[in-house]
């Protein structure tokens, strides 16, 4: 199930826990200077460990071993780094982004120069144990609330410059992608609405701003309280309400009162252990910073081995 979300294709739980299609958003461009970058972070001017022992000419193998159940994520832009670190590596699939994995499995095995699959090892697992730890956990999230209507999204609370990475691991557990940046929707939160002197002005405020320049943005209101939604809601502009750090049954009577007038989201506080009930209030969205700023890490190794074939 597709939907439309300011301009942007979202991926419905219902669609598929396992999204393998990059995301329009992470561009070669930004793979290039990306990779590139972290390239001249780690190596600078040389692997000196790597070229101190291995001769030029030794070619082997090496495994992508998962050593923690979850869902795998990042095997695209690996493959990004092992070429770019040297483009005749070769690369055999035992697994696809966005597939469940289990302790002990082979999720791909590299072939080629030494020098490069050894150099490539900790840029390759430092991504991908980040994307798999965050596309596991979005999955578990998303199959605790599987049977309601919410949706779960992630947040802008991201690592700098990794956003669309970690956005797009999101994609491949099943979540489904907010806002990218500030760019592209309005979204007023309470420091906004406290500037501007309330809802109704910051959003009468964003609507003569949207018109005057000609964007066809979505209006996002937060509020804390019951008279706030209702505020939100007489302004009758507001595409998205947020309902943020309210009670389950302050959030039933906000979603009662919204009466679908505008979508709703649940925001602030949501955990494991309460992010069914808070589903269960009818919120459309349930918007979870821990998905990118609190994820551990899924547990996965390389292990190299030295090709003895003549």
């Amino acid at each position: 199930m597709y939907d439309n979300f300011n301009g942007i294709t979202l991926l419905f739980t219902s669609f598929s826990y396992f999204c393998a299609v990059r995301p329009k958003y992470v561009t070669e461009t930004y793979l290039d200077r990306f990779i590139s970058e972290a390239i001249e972070e780690d190596i600078r001017e040389g692997d000196h460990s790597t070229l101190s022992t291995i001769p030029a000419e030794s070619t082997g193998k090496a495994q992508l071993l998962i050593k923690e159940n979850g869902v795998i994520a990042g095997l695209e832009l690996a493959e990004k780094v092992f070429h770019t670190l040297d483009s005749a590596l070769k690369l055999d699939y035992f697994k696809s982004d966005g597939d469940q994995v289990q302790t002990g499995e082979v999720a791909l095995e590299v072939h080629g120069h030494v020098r490069a699959i050894l150099s490539a090892e900790r840029l390759v697992l430092n991504l991908m144990q980040r994307m798999s730890g965050i596309a596991t956990y979005t999955d578990k999230l998303c199959r605790l609330v599987q049977d309601t209507h919410a949706t779960i999204l992630d947040t802008r609370k991201t690592t700098p410059n990794l956003r669309p990475l970690e956005k797009w691991a999101v994609l491949l557990g099943g979540g489904t992608n907010h806002r990218i940046g500030l760019y592209d929707m309005i979204m007023l939160k309470d420091n906004h609405n406290d500037y501007a002197g309330g809802i109704t002005n910051a959003v009468k405020n964003a609507s003569n701003y949207l018109r005057e320049n000609e964007l066809n943005l979505k209006i996002e209101v937060e509020t804390r309280t019951l008279e706030e939604v209702q505020e939100a809601l007489n302004t009758g502009r507001a595409d998205i309400i947020m309902l943020d750090n309210m009670d389950t049954e302050t959030m039933k009577k906000a979603v009662e009162i919204i009466g679908g007038k505008a979508k709703t989201e649940a925001s602030g506080g949501i955990t494991e252990t309460n992010i069914l009930e808070m589903a269960q209030t009818g919120v459309d969205f349930i918007s979870i910073g821990a998905l990118t700023h609190s994820v551990k890490s899924l547990d996965i190794s390389l292990k190299a081995e030295i090709d003895t074939a003549k």
